[in-house]
């Protein structure tokens, strides 16, 4: 007989889209706690925990605390707050929300590479503060996106998104990645100085984690050139963010677009004090329609997991977990 979804404890760790919690406490016994730490709960409760609902936060040792743990279903296509390594040694399933929101963050990068050539929300600013009155014209931008070279970091998913939308524009393409994907027909680069050497737009779509922390820094911007310009829709710990501040005041580069930061939702002075940074508080999946298709894929995969024992969309570190 099938299991009852209503006995199966989930434990939710932090905030996270109320589509998520309505969904889940209609399907589940719902534990909420506001952050990923096991104090907050007594032995009882980790004693019956199945799955966890969660944004990120989510470590080895949190992982070990729960005994009967099977599914970690995380809210986001990034998922480099969850050790996914150690879940899949312990036979545990992580899920994540990838393609419902690969077009809308290309969207976003898109409209985040215009803003920081064209300088479209200064121009607003210069008209709101009634300038266009009294001073004229707003100044033409030194940037075009006309002419322009396009390197992207990352060939998954979201950067194949954003390379048809720049393919529209007329513009060459080039890319760097861990290794060339099969798929596409672009220049690749086996190192991201050589790609950053090519161009003079580089985008990151570059995930999360130690393997590429702090992989755009001071070598790559000055490769990049006086002209260039740097766009991260990705993490913003791929970033050395104190080296492109300085890259940005001395003209190392011409221009960054950012929707991401290293310590969210904090970001440094140095950069909210340059004209030529455009900022945005990570807004790349930010709309009604995309967050409740991820809120209901990472409810799906739950339900998926405790009614047919298998997920929807496994990361690749624990595909090769089945249901006990």
């Amino acid at each position: 007989m099938p299991e009852q979804l209503s006995d199966v404890t989930i434990l939710v760790t932090g905030a996270i889209h109320e589509r998520v919690l309505a969904r889940l406490a209609k399907e589940f016994r719902l534990v909420r706690i506001e952050r990923a730490d096991l104090s907050l709960v007594d032995d009882a409760v980790r004693n019956s925990v199945r799955g966890v609902s969660a944004v990120s936060g989510i470590t080895a040792s949190f992982i070990d605390g729960l005994p009967k743990l099977e599914i970690v279903a995380n809210f986001g296509v990034g998922y480099d707050g969850v050790d996914a390594r150690h879940a899949g040694g312990k036979n545990i399933m992580v899920t994540n929300t990838p393609d419902v929101l690969t077009e809308e963050v290309a969207d976003t990068a898109i409209g985040l590479l215009l803003n920081t050539l064209r300088e479209f929300s200064r121009a607003e600013n210069w008209l709101r503060d009634g300038r266009w009155v009294k001073e004229g014209p707003y100044p033409l931008t030194r940037a075009t996106l006309r002419g322009r070279k396009i390197g992207i970091v990352g060939m998954g998913r979201i950067g194949k998104a954003i390379a048809r939308r720049l393919e529209g524009f007329g513009l060459p393409i080039a890319y760097h990645n861990r290794r060339p994907a099969q798929d596409v027909s672009y220049p690749y680069f086996d190192t991201l100085g050589g790609l950053a050497h090519a161009v003079d737009t580089l985008i990151s779509v570059a995930p999360g984690g130690a393997a590429t922390e702090k992989m755009v820094g001071a070598a790559v911007l000055s490769a990049l050139g006086p002209e260039g310009v740097f766009v991260n829709i990705g993490r913003g710990s791929t970033v050395d963010e104190e080296a492109l501040a300085a890259a940005l005041a001395d003209g190392t580069i011409l221009a960054a677009g950012l929707d991401v930061f290293a310590r969210e939702p904090h970001v440094p002075q140095a950069l909210l004090d340059l004209p030529n940074a455009t900022l945005l508080p990570h807004v790349g999946s930010a709309s009604v329609h995309t967050r409740n298709a991820m809120a209901d894929l990472a409810v799906d995969n739950l339900v998926s997991w405790f009614s047919k024992r298998v997920a929807i969309t496994p990361v690749p570190e624990t595909a090769h977990v089945t249901a006990g």
